[in-house]
């Protein structure tokens, strides 16, 4: 952007925002409708930058679950792309179709400066929350686009230059937009081409997985574009109509999305379907000239699909790639539990996930329903535990205007109705009050929900899952939870094992540290692992993260493997008990100095430099006090 251009786009902006109109001709017709959305939203350019929720570790894990299969096929277009744009010091972006980043790839000095303005997972960029900008521009206009430099409404991200495309699915709903961001120094022409030539690439891939076991044409006007990205895609249904396309499928053969499903393909091609896939069978990947209904000359090859013509409807999701079966790790327990979990998905038996603490549960359940029938609608979690007892029931059943002092004037539809078409998750159901547990067995009776304050009862369609850390038939006997709820949620009970009891711990610690560092290959010391597998884990998988997490925090630039001095200091000092003899006796045995006071030292050392010796930061990232560490630094110094 030249420095003439940067200065007449904000005085466009300026403009606009004095007088609320902005005159045809000053800036695109997209910018200027995404400026007058940015500025109905209430932002202002300038000023303190607005509060935009950042999402937790689990809650993007939640996300990313939620999004698997997008996930799974557009990670390896993204690590390609990314190759050929990290040299300019850009970022590779796949965000959701709210604007919440999911997955980003990125390095280097770019890669800070993108932090500071949260271009990072678990941040949303809609539209309403950071103004004009390719991401939420994109999604809004259902377009690809370049926004660049001062073209940003807000002028924090005018360093940025961006570029997006949407992600269509099979069926042309919007599945969310893949972005590069980079400085705004250095813009390149070509970056939107390579986003829009990614974004096919990641449609078509899954354009052919929904389509693996039918009937599938691949079309161009030349024969050798069959096979590239910009080869056109039809698939059959068995008696020869037209029920998927994607983009260039479509525009080779003049239809529209609505004519899925209403289209012959004898209306379409000039072809008889019987013997073109006759002929597709004795000529695998080749191509052969066919001809339009319009009269163009168009070559096809077919593939016939891994399944008879005449074998029933695919399942909504392969067990060998859906999100349960990225839980499934090795462990045989929770092997079992996948698979009873998988039995009774699309069906109206609510499933109750019993396992201590940390064990993942709530991880468990984002997989059943990311893996069913349900997966395209909402996945609403409630934490039973986690709100307040007089708070919890406006939370759940929702309320009118005015029900009571303090509620919104808007009132609220309660997370129930928000839970309507998708799934339900209640967390820790064995903590939830006894006198709502009456008006929920209500609800799951009648599938309606009233709200306080009174109103219309509201129908409500959703799949339960519930979870607890309890034994609930003694809280039944013990009078805390009720008999009739409990048979009502008991449909389907799966054990989720504690840490201590599986035997995947090796490939659960591994998948940790790629989620923890996906831009590194970490690995644990020989001795540190053996320690970590003995370990109790009395907080599971969510302790081992958070022990991973400071771990590799720990690291210089040059390690790549994570050594006892990485490890905070109060999870040396467990795994040195004498109940764990065999952890003890192996780190004596390997570790230059033997004492648990050198290690400890050595530890806060590295954390204080970690932290530009700032100790209060130190502190944290070894989750003790900043008094306990002044203690310590002065033990050690005595």
């Amino acid at each position: 952007m030249s420095h003439s251009v940067a200065p007449a786009l904000k005085r466009a902006r300026h403009l606009l925002i004095e007088s609320g109109e902005l005159p045809a001709g000053l800036v695109d017709s997209r910018l200027a409708r995404s400026w007058q959305r940015s500025l109905a939203c209430g932002l202002s350019p300038v000023g303190r930058p607005p509060e935009v929720p950042q999402l937790s570790a689990p809650e993007i894990r939640q996300a990313t679950g939620l999004h698997h299969e997008l996930i799974a096929h557009a990670r390896p277009v993204m690590e390609h792309l990314f190759s050929q744009v990290r040299d300019a010091g850009n970022m590779v972006i796949l965000a959701d179709p709210r604007g919440l980043l999911l997955e980003a790839l990125g390095e280097g000095d770019f890669l800070s400066r993108a932090e500071r303005v949260t271009l990072k997972p678990g941040a949303s960029w809609d539209e309403q929350h950071r103004g004009t900008n390719a991401i939420g521009t994109a999604l809004t206009e259902n377009a690809s686009l370049e926004i660049h430099g001062a073209e940003h409404f807000l002028d924090r991200n005018n360093f940025l230059t961006c570029a997006a495309a949407p992600i269509l699915a099979p069926d042309f709903r919007l599945l969310g937009v893949l972005d590069i961001s980079g400085d705004q120094r250095q813009r390149h022409p070509h970056t939107l081409g390579l986003v829009r030539t990614a974004t096919q690439m990641i449609e078509n891939r899954l354009f052919l997985s929904k389509h693996q076991r039918s009937v599938c044409l691949h079309l161009h006007t030349h024969a050798e574009g069959i096979g590239t990205v910009v080869e056109g895609l039809l698939a059959l249904s068995e008696d020869g109509w037209i029920i998927g396309a994607n983009r260039a499928g479509l525009q080779l053969l003049g239809l529209h999305a609505t004519d899925l499903g209403a289209t012959p393909i004898s209306r379409a091609l000039d072809c008889n379907q019987a013997s073109l896939i006759d002929w597709g069978r004795r000529h695998p990947q080749q191509a052969r000239p066919i001809t339009s209904h319009r009269g163009d000359r168009l070559f096809v090859s077919v593939a016939a699909g891994s399944a008879p013509l005449s074998s029933v409807p695919q399942p909504v999701s392969s067990p060998a790639s859906d999100a349960l079966a990225t839980l499934n790790t090795g462990d045989k327990t929770m092997a079992t539990a996948i698979d009873r979990g998988r039995r009774v998905l699309g069906k109206a038996i609510p499933i109750l996930l019993h396992g201590e603490s940390g064990v993942g549960k709530e991880l468990f359940a984002c997989a059943l329903h990311a893996s069913g029938p349900r997966r395209l609608g909402p996945f609403i979690a409630v934490n039973c535990a986690a709100l307040p007892e007089n708070l919890i029931e406006a939370e759940l059943f929702g309320y009118t205007p005015g029900a009571f002092t303090g509620a919104s004037r808007e009132g609220k539809a309660g997370r129930l109705r928000e839970a309507h078409g998708g799934t339900l998750f209640l967390d820790e159901i064995g903590d939830m009050p006894l006198t709502l547990q009456s008006r929920l067995l209500r609800v799951l009776q009648e599938r309606q929900v009233s709200p306080l304050g009174g109103g219309k009862a509201q129908s409500v369609d959703f799949a339960l899952i519930c979870s607890t850390h309890r034994r609930l038939k003694d809280e039944v006997e013990a009078g805390r939870f009720r008999a009739d709820l409990y048979y009502r949620l008991n449909g389907l009970t799966l054990l989720l094992p504690p840490l201590r009891e599986r035997s995947d711990f090796a490939t659960l610690a591994q998948r940790l540290l790629s989620e923890i560092s996906p831009e590194l290959a970490l690995a644990l010391a020989p001795d540190v692992a053996r320690a970590l597998a003995e370990h109790s884990w009395p907080g599971n998988l969510r302790q081992l993260a958070s022990a991973l997490r400071t771990a590799a925090a720990l690291l210089d630039t040059h390690e790549h493997c994570i050594e006892w001095t990485h490890l905070p200091e109060d999870l040396v000092e467990e795994l040195m008990q004498p109940a764990s003899g065999p952890a003890a006796a192996i780190h004596a045995s390997s570790t230059p100095d033997n004492t648990l006071r050198a290690l400890s030292r050595s530890a806060i050392d590295r954390t204080i430099t970690a932290a530009d010796g700032n100790l209060s930061a130190a502190a944290r990232r070894l989750g003790i006090s900043r008094n306990t560490l002044y203690r310590k630094l002065k033990n050690a110094a005595a």
